[in-house]
């Protein structure tokens, strides 16, 4: 099992310092670790976590888990919370982690000399028990991890706007594979026809506009 201090050394060089949050993610994922009796930060791709806020608490969750977007373990899943999700992926056995209510008070209450309660937050953090720090209950998710994770070398190409999609995410309407934007599903609307056809680095912001409106 990961040292502690060694993976909060990890986030620390990371964001160039420590933070609560920071404490709160790495100790998430050492005791997932322990819940799920396995050996983490992990070398395979054996552990998915679903993240439930961005920042600082999911950095210190990918030190200590070894999930990342990169390798396609690290899922976020924006309710604003400093809680996840952990699952085992061979037993399909899934675990939801978040802090106990009263752990700022209990942080605060045993080092009534800090400077501040953040100060007493970031060193509690490392030595409150789990059972003190957080709530853990094992949960079904209502998602596929199977579908999620998909298959490798899968693409397709979006019969509306001509761009590639990998790992099963098109969606099918009348029998042709659409991408989710043109779909409907759009977290963005394109603002003009035109695409830039030089780097705008290199151009004038005059140039950049004639570009756009073809002049």
């Amino acid at each position: 099992m990961a040292d502690l201090h060694e993976i909060l050394a990890i986030t620390e060089a990371q964001h160039k310092h420590l933070c609560p949050r920071q404490v709160l993610g790495v100790r998430m994922g050492l005791y997932a670790a322990e819940l799920l009796g396995l050996d983490l930060p992990q070398s395979d791709k054996r552990v998915l976590t679903f993240v439930e806020t961005d920042g600082c608490f999911a950095d210190g969750i990918a030190a200590a888990t070894g999930c990342t977007l990169g390798h396609r373990t690290l899922r976020h899943i924006d309710h604003g919370k400093s809680a996840a999700v952990f699952v085992d992926t061979k037993t399909e056995l899934a675990i939801r982690i978040h802090p106990a209510p009263e752990a700022r008070h209990l942080a605060a209450s045993s080092l009534p000399d800090a400077k501040s309660r953040w100060h007493a937050q970031l060193e509690a953090y490392q030595v409150l028990s789990n059972m003190d720090l957080f709530v853990a209950q094992e949960v079904i998710l209502n998602l596929s991890v199977h579908d999620l994770v998909s298959r490798p070398g899968i693409r397709v190409t979006c019969a509306v706007c001509g761009e590639e999609i990998i790992n099963e995410r098109e969606v099918i309407s009348g029998g042709q594979p659409l991408c989710r934007n043109c779909a409907g599903e759009a977290y963005f609307q394109v603002k003009c026809d035109s695409a830039w056809l030089a780097d705008p680095a290199v151009i004038s912001p005059d140039e950049r506009i004639l570009s756009q409106i073809g002049g």
